[in-house]
């Protein structure tokens, strides 16, 4: 049975920077899904790219520490990243800064945004850390763990968050598109989450496995 590597010591401060680098991701995926971009003739947006790297910190999150920690980390994010992500969309709706003086007035559109981020990220990232853990404890190949993970994390973060977020919405293009641009943001993600992020978590993993490794030796006898 494969177990977390890092010491106990050190959970409290991995905690609190991936809970940071969690609600910096998403924070900056809501303000990255408002720019739409046109890929081989399909509709999609530049959050694409950002957000499978929530997935790439959740895996390497259950290897390091454990499952439990992993879902400590999505409970402690998961508000700050709503009320952020309100308000990062909100100065910045529509990709450009409206200004302190757009807070004064509640914005429906960037709330039901927010919230609709907020549900996605909270199911996919609690599917993706089930998901790995279940095949991580079955010992195979280290990198079917991490690729079966974001298959159907990402899925249903993908599906919940534009449902949420853009069907019958009150912006034309997306309320018309949303299928469309949910498929492509699918494809685009998993394919980064494949290519990319898989290879960076066997690599990131040899290397901190290696620093733990290292960092657990007793220090040696001076003679």
């Amino acid at each position: 049975m494969a177990t977390a590597l890092a010491r106990p010591a050190r959970v409290p401060l991995i905690l609190s920077l991936l809970v940071a680098f969690h609600v910096a991701i998403v924070i900056a995926s809501n303000y990255l899904v408002q720019l739409p971009i046109t890929l081989l003739g399909f509709h999609s947006t530049w959050g694409a790219f950002s957000f499978p790297f929530v997935f790439l910190a959740t895996d390497l999150t259950v290897r390091l520490i454990g499952k439990q920690p992993a879902r400590r980390v999505i409970a402690r994010a998961m508000l700050p990243a709503l009320l952020a992500s309100y308000v990062v969309g909100v100065l910045f709706h529509e990709g450009s800064f409206k200004g302190l003086a757009a807070l004064g007035a509640f914005n429906l559109f960037v709330a039901r945004i927010a919230l609709a981020s907020f549900a996605a990220y909270v199911l996919g990232q609690l599917l993706d850390i089930q998901v790995f853990d279940r095949i991580r404890q079955q010992n195979r190949a280290w990198w079917l763990a991490p690729a079966a993970a974001s298959v159907f994390g990402q899925a249903i973060d993908t599906l919940a968050f534009f449902a949420i977020a853009f069907w019958h919405s009150p912006d034309p293009f997306m309320a018309a598109n949303w299928v469309e641009i949910a498929w492509v943001d699918y494809a685009i993600k998993l394919s980064v989450s494949l290519l990319l992020f898989v290879p960076a978590y066997g690599a990131l993993l040899a290397a901190l496995v290696r620093l733990l490794r290292v960092e657990s030796r007793p220090p040696a006898m001076s003679v």
